[in-house]
C-alpha cells in the first residue's frame, strides 16, 4: 500500500526501553461541538476491501483510517507514536513487545474491545494471507497472544526490531471485532458495514462500494485523533478525474483528494474560491518485474534486460513532460528525504538514457534484440496521467532500438487480482508508505519467501528473494535483518546503502518518480494542511467548514 513522507526522523527503539509514547489528551479543539453541516470529499481512489485482511491500497486505507482503532497512531501533523487503543506499549525483552489496552473500550455494535480482539486482528491477517492484503508487513512477528483481557504480547523473530512499533500504525494494524469478523476469510464490505464492528472516530452509516460512503462521528471514540470536528463526512467516488475536477471547480464538493492531473491542478490553482494544499511527499511510482514470467532464457538474461531498461528510461522527461514537475526523478526505492536514502540507480546507470551501455549489457548476456516487453499499467488507481506516463516509457524504451513494448492497461479491481496471479510480466505499481522510515520502502518489497505458507514474502508478487526459486537472495535477507535491528544511526545508514546498491544491481523494481500529496478545498474548508502530513493518513477528524 501503501502507503508518503519527507525528511522525517526515524523513531529509535532500544531493547527493553520501548517507544516513548506521548500522552493523549481529550483531543478537543475550539470546535468541540463538531460541525453538523458535513463535508463532502471526492476521490478517484477505489476501495478493494474495508476488511484490513483483504486490502493493502490507498483507497481502502482511507476508509480504514476513519473507522478502526489501532494500538498506536500518529496525531494530525505529527509522526510521534501516540496511544490509540493502547494505554502503553513497551519492549519487555528484546524479542517481546507488550501493549496494555485502555479499559472500557467497545465497538460501535456494543461488543467489548479487549486484548483478545487485538491478538485476533493481527493473527487473522497472517493466517488469511490474502494476496491483496498486508500480511507481508507482519514478517517480523513470530506470534501474538492475549495474556489477559488487557494485555497483548507480540513475540518477534529478531531482537531489537527498530521498526515493529511503527508496523502497528500501518494497514496491518486496524483492530477488528472477533465476534463479527471470520478468522479464516475476508469479510465482504456490506457485511462489515452491517456488523458495525468499528471503534474508530467514525462509523459507516451509508455505503455503496466505490460510489458513496457516509461516515458518522462515533461518540464513544477516545483515541489519538481526538473528537471529530465534523459530525458527518461523505466520500464520493469518481470513475474519471475530469468529473472530479469539474465538481470541485463548481464547488459541488468541498474537497478533492486523489487524483487529479498536473494540468488540472495548475488550472484549479487559478480558480477563485479554491485552495490547493500541498503536503509532505514520499509517494513512489515504479515498474515491477515478475522474475518468473518476464522475458529472458536465464536469470542472467533476465537481469540484463532489467538493467538495460534501467539504462534506457528518462525520468527527467517523465517528470517535466507528463507531470509538469509535480513529481521528481526517483533514483532509489527509498525516496530522497528519507534518512539513509541514496541515488543508487543514478550512480549505476546515470541520469539520462545510455543506449551504448544498455546495448552492451544485453550483448554480454547473449540477449537478442529487440526484446519484446509486455508492459501493463493501471489507468485509474495511480491517476489518469498513468496513460501518458507509460506511453512515454514505451516511447523511451523503443527509441533505443533494443525493445519492442506491448503496452496494455487494466482497471484497478481486476489489476490488483491479476498481478498477484502472475498475469503481468512487467507492470506498474505505486507506493504510499505506511510509516516514516526507509525500511517501509524496502521490507514489503524484499521480504523472503514464506516457506510455511509457500507464498512470496513481498506484496508485489515479483518473486524476488523467493527461496523456492533461482531468485533467492540470502544476502539481501541478511541486510534487511541487520538494518531493522541496528540502533546505531551511522551503521544502519551504511547498511541501507548496501541494500539500495544491491537493488540497483538486481533491479527487481525500477523506480521512476516521487511526489507530494495534493488536495483542493473550497474556501471555508479547514484542516487539510493538518492531515496532509508525513504519516500519509488522510484523517476526516481534522476537516471542518
Amino acid at each position: 500500500m501503501r502507503n508518503f513522507r519527507r525528511g522525517t526522523a526515524i523513531i529509535a527503539v532500544t531493547a527493553m526501553a520501548g517507544v516513548a509514547l506521548a500522552a493523549c489528551g481529550s483531543g478537543k479543539s475550539s470546535d468541540d461541538s463538531a460541525s453538523g453541516s458535513g463535508v463532502l470529499v471526492g476521490t478517484t481512489d477505489k476501495v478493494v476491501s474495508i476488511d484490513p485482511a483483504g486490502s493493502y491500497d490507498n483507497g481502502s486505507m482511507t476508509v480504514q483510517t476513519q473507522v478502526y482503532q489501532y494500538l498506536l497512531n500518529f496525531p494530525a501533523g505529527s509522526t510521534e507514536l501516540t496511544p490509540d487503543a493502547a494505554e502503553s506499549c513497551d519492549f519487555a525483552t528484546p524479542t517481546t513487545y507488550v501493549c496494555k489496552i485502555k479499559p472500557g473500550l467497545k465497538f460501535a455494535n456494543g461488543n467489548e474491545l479487549t486484548a483478545s480482539d487485538v491478538a485476533f486482528s493481527f493473527k487473522r491477517i497472517v493466517d488469511i494471507a490474502d494476496p491483496s492484503g498486508p500480511s507481508s508487513l507482519l514478517g517480523a512477528m513470530k506470534s501474538v497472544e492475549a495474556t489477559d483481557d488487557s494485555t497483548v504480547t507480540f513475540t518477534l523473530n529478531a531482537p531489537n526490531d527498530q521498526t515493529f512499533p511503527q508496523i502497528l500504525v500501518t494497514s496491518a494494524g486496524p483492530i477488528v471485532d472477533e465476534e463479527t469478523y471470520p478468522a479464516d476469510k475476508v469479510l465482504d464490505d456490506d457485511a462489515a458495514v452491517k456488523a458495525n464492528g468499528f471503534s474508530g472516530p467514525y462509523t459507516i452509516s451509508k455505503y455503496s462500494k466505490n460510489q458513496l460512503a457516509e461516515f458518522k462521528a462515533n461518540p464513544d471514540y477516545a483515541g489519538t485523533y481526538g473528537k471529530p470536528k465534523t459530525k458527518t463526512v461523505t466520500m464520493k467516488y469518481y470513475a474519471k478525474p475530469e468529473n472530479l475536477k469539474l465538481d470541485i471547480k463548481n464547488k459541488d464538493i468541498d474537497v478533492a483528494f486523489r487524483s487529479l492531473t498536473p494540468t488540472d491542478i495548475a488550472d484549479l490553482e487559478k480558480a477563485k474560491g479554491l485552495n490547493v494544499v500541498t503536503g509532505a511527499g514520499g509517494e513512489l511510482r515504479y515498474i515491477t518485474f515478475n522474475l518468473t514470467t518476464m522475458p529472458g532464457d536465464s536469470a542472467e538474461q533476465k537481469r540484463a534486460i532489467r538493467q538495460a531498461m534501467a539504462s534506457s528510461v528518462d525520468r527527467a522527461e517523465l517528470a517535466k513532460q507528463v507531470y509538469k514537475d509535480t513529481y521528481t526523478p526517483a533514483y532509489s526505492m527509498v525516496p530522497d528525504g528519507q534518512a539513509g536514502a541514496t541515488e543508487a540507480f543514478k550512480d549505476a546507470y546515470g541520469d539520462a538514457p545510455d543506449k551504448a551501455a544498455a546495448e552492451k549489457i544485453l550483448s554480454d548476456a547473449g540477449v537478442k534484440t529487440p526484446v519484446t516487453i509486455k508492459l501493463q499499467y493501471n489507468p485509474d488507481h495511480y491517476g489518469s496521467s498513468s496513460d501518458q506516463e507509460y506511453n512515454a516509457v514505451k516511447r523511451q524504451l523503443e527509441a533505443s532500438g533494443l525493445f519492442k513494448v506491448d503496452l496494455q492497461s487494466t482497471e484497478w479491481v481486476t489489476y490488483s487480482e491479476e498481478y498477484n496471479a502472475d498475469a503481468y510480466p512487467v507492470f506498474q505499481l505505486g507506493w504510499f508508505p505506511d510509516f516514516p522510515d526507509a525500511d517501509n520502502y524496502l521490507s514489503p518489497f524484499l521480504a523472503p519467501y514464506d516457506t510455511e505458507k509457500k507464498k512470496s514474502g513481498n506484496f508485489t508478487n515479483s518473486h524476488y528473494n523467493d527461496e523456492a526459486t533461482e531468485f533467492a537472495d540470502p544476502t539481501m535477507t541478511k541486510l534487511l535483518d541487520d538494518e531493522r535491528t541496528d540502533g546505531d544511526k551511522a551503521s544502519r545508514e551504511a547498511t541501507l546503502k548496501k541494500i539500495q546498491d544491491r537493488l540497483a544491481s538486481e533491479v527487481p523494481y525500477l523506480p521512476l518518480l516521487t511526489g507530494s500529496q495534493v488536495a483542493i478545498g473550497v474556501d471555508g474548508v479547514k484542516g487539510l494542511q493538518d492531515t496532509l502530513d508525513a504519516s500519509f493518513k488522510f484523517r476526516f477528524t481534522s476537516l471542518s467548514k
